[in-house]
């Protein structure tokens, strides 16, 4: 049997989930897992659906087949086969908490996606994505050369065949041109302190004001600075007995955990935009349990 994943995103109505369910029996398919949400603010309705095609019939006939079934919905769907691998290309400054996470749980199978490669406007870490027999692209920012860097950067993205660019701590504001042209394929990572904290040395600053919980938030990289779709967050507690450094190193471990799992849920097509929210259905049980070893 061959497993798939179908996606479905439009207005919501009466008979959706019957005319998907009868569809795929017809097709000789058997769904494996279902989850579905009925936003009754915007009016959308969301389904993530995962079966197996016992009769062996290919991702093309399966979406030749459903396409009369979206087209009469207006549905926004896709149908995934999950034997394959999202690409994914990395990209870093000078900060490598996130790189060197997300390169472990890829090597050991922890994290569903093919890296392709590392772009880093830095060559901090060359050798240690050179270690991981991957290829590393650096590509230098400047005020002046920004647009020809960006040109640079779309002919890795387009040469890798990458799906998701994952920011891994990249220091660098892509343009408007360039977040609106990859949106939706651009994930970052930040301290969930902005906006109370922005500028130079947030956890310092967060000391300063004496917080008691500290965070990190992962979300869709948009034209407005670190106000895209929030896919994941999580928080720390921590006490007044802790310094500025304790903060940075906490935040840091939240940081690469967080950006983990909003990459792990994006490449297993359970997350969808709604709006300037985000609709991210759960990972099925024992999903993160590689994740967690340590």
């Amino acid at each position: 049997m061959i497993p798939y994943v179908l996606t479905v995103r439009c207005a919501s109505r009466r008979g959706i989930v019957a005319a998907i369910s009868g569809y795929l029996a017809e097709a000789g398919c058997n769904i494996t897992d279902a989850a579905q949400y009925d936003d009754l603010e915007s009016g959308k309705f969301f389904t993530r659906i995962s079966f197996a095609a016992e009769t062996g019939a290919t991702i093309e006939a399966l979406r030749a087949g459903f396409a009369p079934v979206a087209e009469a919905f207006d549905m926004d769907w896709g149908i995934h086969d999950t034997a394959g691998r999202m690409k994914v290309l990395l990209m870093v400054s000078n900060f490598g908490h996130c790189l060197n996470d997300l390169l472990y749980r890829w090597r050991i199978g922890a994290l569903p996606v093919e890296l392709v490669g590392v772009v880093s406007n830095h060559m901090t870490y060359q050798k240690v994505v050179v270690n991981h027999d991957l290829p590393f692209w650096h590509i230098n920012v400047t005020k002046e050369n920004k647009p020809v860097a960006e040109a640079r950067l779309l002919e890795v993205v387009e040469g890798s065949g990458a799906e998701l660019i994952v920011l891994a701590r990249y220091m660098q504001v892509l343009s408007d041109a360039l977040c609106t042209k990859m949106s939706g394929r651009i994930i970052n990572i930040h301290h969930s302190f902005l906006p109370s904290f922005k500028g130079a040395n947030p956890y310092k600053q967060a000391y300063q004001r004496g917080v008691k919980l500290i965070g990190a938030t992962a979300h869709y990289v948009t034209a407005d600075l670190d106000e895209g779709p929030i896919i994941e967050q999580d928080t720390v507690r921590v006490t007044h007995a802790q310094n500025p450094a304790d903060y940075v190193s906490l935040g840091r471990d939240v940081e690469a955990q967080v950006l983990a799992r909003a990459v792990h849920a994006h490449a297993q097509h359970r997350v969808f935009q709604n709006g300037h929210r985000t609709v991210v259905f759960p990972a099925s049980p024992g999903a993160y349990a590689s994740d967690r070893m340590g």
